[in-house]
């Protein structure tokens, strides 16, 4: 541990700031933005005596104490810089029209004259997209489509960043997402299809001719155990697939691609010539058409394949109801490359063929919607073009193949450079907290059981109550979550006198779920929805999982009685709102906020966890607060992926210098989901930054 003081001067104000040096320059960037509000992504940090820029942790240690700070987005560069990135960007620039132009040379002389099988090859999916159209497989698609649990979870998704009245381009988008997660689930990949007859394994004895439902050939496996023999058919008709649920990419971007036209999304078929075809949905959220892998369960992440994948891409082909597009550009930043592998047809045949399917497909679309299309087609071609120069997505993280067979991804060369790789941010953005109503639920707890102390329950019974209010809340789930509502009486098991009389105390809690209760003169009591459905949605998983701790911690209590209301029983004014940084994250299912957000459904995923990670926490408007307490939960899947060793420090100048709070090591978890509370051995020490 190396501490050192800095004196960090950024416009006409100056700050002290308190750094370890082992803690990296990531954590030396936050501090420095809770200081000044320039995002750690835009600093530049230049030591103020040799105007050293610091790029890397070994910097902290050799650099004079007095740096200056710059934010990138106000900084107004030397002309002499200004004029060498220029230069920079031009030999750039011309370096890759050479090589455009000695490709498109090169094509003239060893590319074949267009004989037609580069349509003959393309027809085919032109005819396929057309199957999306007919009414009878979309309602086919629909029916199998639990779509208000999808709607449900795309409404709580937007509520989750804040995003409370979503606009219908919104809603639609995100529910899309959850499409495309709800497919990945409910769709079966198949390496070799299990027996038949007995369900082990199966080995490739050959192929036969497929028949019925456009199958456009049938593979044939021999059992390792049995006599049997199997018959996988690779369907073409995605009404078949509704049903059969199971194939390898074709299948997989057939019937999801039904999937999105049957929910009113523009949406393509997209041919990867070198083996793969996924989806692109036109988000009318976004502006643009989105790439979305179902095999993958990606979306928006175009360079996956030749970044993540290694592919060596060639043509790249988007295939819809009103036309086909060369969409190569969108997928790759080495056009250069890629136009030295296109050696099919040359670049001005293709052109040609393409605009003739296309004019085609619209034969028969009035003038105003051929107008309306063309003027989308020409801004594609621009945003192409644009991608093609875009560094956006240059340091992204991108994962090898994760679809099929490990040995036959690796047969492939699709497995990537690092298995260990996934969609991940190693430069993790700033994220707000969307848990006020996490804390709201946890104060509603306080006057059931201050009422349950009040009139002499017995710990057991206490218990049963909790139990009882928990069976309400799950039929209340159960109900259409536009509507939510439940009535006791309907509740089997449940007391209706112990409800009626605990009815009062009741009042905070429901109202932390935005739930309302009534009572009517024969006994009856209903509760329903008091505000927007999404906040009861929200709000649901968070109460199961604060009920099952409580009910947990009331069951080890010794003795039930008024001085029992503490923690870790009672768990009052949780700090919320905040703002969270943390070392990396998973995308999209392992964010930072997930860490507070009050619910085991979801988690804080570090992919470099292993090797020592952190997370800061930043309070709403600078208020300071004593942190008394604090919990961490055990790993919901592995021993080994629980929390073991760390320290919890607090700041109470923003994040210059840091106060120890507390350290725990060797901590041990008895089972998976365990949540333990831990109180904080510094007592008194006010801060606005925790980490």
């Amino acid at each position: 541990m190396v501490a050192r003081s800095f004196q960090v001067r950024h416009n006409d104000s100056d700050f002290t700031v308190v750094y370890d040096t082992d803690d990296g320059l990531e954590v030396l960037k936050y501090q420095l933005f809770s200081l000044t509000s320039v995002p750690p992504d835009e600093q530049k940090i230049i030591g103020a005596d040799n105007d050293r820029v610091v790029s890397d942790d070994s910097d902290l240690v050799a650099i004079s104490e007095k740096l200056r700070l710059v934010s990138i987005s106000e900084e107004k560069p030397e002309s002499t810089a200004g004029n060498e990135e220029l230069l920079k960007s031009d030999e750039e620039l011309a370096r890759m029209l050479q090589a455009e132009e000695e490709a498109l040379m090169y094509q003239q002389y060893a590319v074949p004259e267009d004989n037609g099988a580069f349509e003959q090859r393309v027809r085919p999916y032109v005819n396929q997209v057309l199957l999306y159209e007919t009414a009878v497989r979309q309602e086919a698609a629909r029916k199998t489509v639990p779509v208000e649990q999808l709607e449900e979870k795309a409404l709580v998704s937007l509520a989750k960043e804040g995003n409370l009245t979503p606009s219908k381009n919104e809603q639609d988008h995100a529910f899309l997402l959850q499409l495309l997660f709800w497919f990945k689930q409910s769709f079966r990949w198949v390496n070799e299809p299990p027996c038949d007859g007995c369900g082990k394994k199966t080995i490739s004895v050959g192929m036969d001719v497929a028949l019925l439902h456009q199958g456009s050939r049938v593979e044939v496996y021999r059992c390792n155990s049995c006599p049997a023999e199997t018959r996988f058919p690779r369907y073409n008709d995605p009404l078949k697939l509704l049903e059969t649920r199971r194939g390898r990419c074709g299948e997989w971007a057939n019937c999801f691609t039904l999937y999105c036209r049957a929910f009113g999304y523009e949406s393509r078929l997209i041919l990867d010539f070198t083996d793969h075809v996924w989806t692109e949905c036109f988000s009318e959220s976004l502006g643009r058409w989105m790439h979305l892998d179902p095999c993958e369960g990606v979306y928006d992440k175009p360079l996956l394949y030749e970044s993540g994948w290694n592919k060596k891409l060639n043509y790249v082909l988007a295939i819809g109801k009103d036309g086909v597009c060369d969409v190569t550009k969108r997928y790759t930043r080495k056009w250069h490359e890629v136009l030295s592998r296109r050696n099919i047809i040359a670049e001005p045949a293709l052109s040609s063929v393409l605009a003739n399917i296309t004019k085609e497909c619209r034969r028969g679309f009035t003038s105003q919607v051929r107008s309306a299309l063309e003027d989308r087609d020409e801004k594609e071609r621009q945003q192409l073009e644009r991608d093609l120069l875009s560094t956006d997505d240059a340091s992204a993280s991108l994962p090898g193949r994760r679809s099929g067979d490990k040995e036959w991804r690796k047969s492939r060369m699709e497995d990537g450079s690092d298995e260990s790789c996934s969609l991940t941010g190693s430069s993790c953005p700033l994220r707000q907290c969307v848990d006020e109503h996490v804390t709201k639920i946890y104060n509603g707890f306080c006057p059931i059981l201050s009422q349950l102390v009040d009139e002499g329950f017995p710990k057991s019974r206490a218990v049963e109550v909790l139990e009882i209010l928990k069976e309400i809340l799950i039929n209340l789930k159960k109900s259409p979550f536009k509507t939510r509502r439940v009535s006791i009486d309907s509740v089997p098991n449940i007391s209706q006198s112990v409800v009626q009389q605990l009815l009062p105390s009741f009042t905070e809690l429901l109202s932390a779920l935005s739930l309302s209760s009534k009572a009517d003169t024969d006994g009856r009591v209903d509760i329903y929805l008091a505000g927007p459905p999404v906040k009861t949605s929200m709000a649901l998983p968070v109460t199961f999982h604060a009920l099952d701790v409580t009910i947990r911690n009331l069951k080890s209590c010794e003795n039930f009685v008024k001085d029992s209301l503490c923690l870790p029983l009672l768990k009052l004014n949780r700090i919320h709102s905040g703002v969270v940084r943390a070392s990396g994250e998973e995308i999209p299912f392992g964010i930072a906020t997930s860490a507070f957000d009050g619910t085991r459904m979801s988690k804080w995923e570090e992919p470099n966890g292993a090797e020592g990670c952190w997370i800061m926490y930043k309070v709403s408007d600078n208020q300071m607060h004593e942190l008394v307490a604090y919990e961490l939960m055990s790993a919901n899947d592995a021993p080994e992926r629980d929390p073991m060793d760390w320290v919890v420090e607090g700041s109470n100048d923003g994040g210059s210098s840091w106060h120890l709070l507390d350290k725990q090591t060797s901590q041990l978890f008895d089972s998976r989901f365990q949540c333990r509370t831990f109180k904080v051995s510094s007592e008194g020490f006010l801060s606005n930054v925790f980490r």
